[in-house]
């Protein structure tokens, strides 16, 4: 066993550079060193708009490497804010981009929602996974409201409640990743 730590491509769904999503998912990172590795990535708005007809077919390259970079992953961790009571919408093009293929199905998935409020946007994305047949349970998918006032300007999560959710997370997050591995 050199290297039993799950590879996990992180999503963030974040436009904003130094985002609470972006400091979550550190976080997360910080606290699974060892057990996951993770695969950041924050460049959302550097992908085209979705566009049917180069899905299948002349894909730009961009597209391929993401798309291959979630297939690879023994799981996929989504980070993202809420926009206008909805995903932001970089978000939904990166995973438009993925419904003419399977890298989605039956793929361990975590989603965190932080946000002001974020609980529409939370309840979309929740639908959108279900849709593309991810694998996502009521225990790796986390809502944060007021995200904003539980980091500190140091990207460090100060409020104890959302700590203590965040390590529930991780640790329902990698059982999902062990449960999904010893089945493939």
């Amino acid at each position: 066993m050199m290297n039993s730590r799950k590879k996990v491509f992180a999503i963030i769904g974040s436009a904003g550079s130094d985002s609470a999503n972006e400091a979550l998912v550190k976080h997360i990172a910080t606290e699974t060193k060892g057990v996951l590795e993770l695969s950041i990535f924050n460049a959302l708005k550097t992908l085209p708009h979705f566009d049917p007809e180069l899905s299948v077919h002349q894909t730009p390259d961009i597209i391929v490497n993401v798309r291959r970079e979630i297939e690879a992953a023994d799981g996929v961790l989504i980070c993202t804010p809420e926009y206008v009571f909805s995903i932001p919408s970089g978000l939904k093009n990166v995973i438009e981009w993925c419904v003419a293929t399977t890298v989605f199905s039956n793929k361990p998935v975590g989603i965190i929602t932080a946000s002001a409020n974020g609980a529409k946007g939370h309840e979309e994305l929740q639908l959108i996974l279900q849709t593309i047949e991810a694998k996502c349970t009521a225990d790796t998918s986390l809502l944060i409201p007021g995200v904003k006032g539980k980091i500190d300007a140091m990207g460090k999560i100060k409020d104890a409640y959302t700590l203590q959710q965040l390590q529930h997370f991780i640790q329902s997050f990698q059982q999902l990743l062990e449960i999904s591995g010893a089945t493939h």
